[in-house]
């Protein structure tokens, strides 16, 4: 187990239920790199990530 699977376990269970829209993901995004702006590259390249995940599936 990674160390940030803790926090993704604590999201879901926390979370799990909620229905969220990307905006207000984005939103939170934001704030954390706002209040934490040495992690602006992980928070950028886990958006890109989020952004392109079904691209793959254009594919097939």
């Amino acid at each position: 187990m990674y160390f940030t699977d803790r926090g993704i376990e604590e999201l879901e269970q926390r979370r799990g239920e909620e229905e969220v829209t990307l905006a207000w993901v984005a939103d939170k995004l934001r704030a954390f790199v706002d209040a934490n702006p040495d992690f602006e590259t992980t928070i950028e390249r886990l958006a890109t990530f989020l952004a392109r995940d079904d691209a793959d599936d254009l594919d097939d």
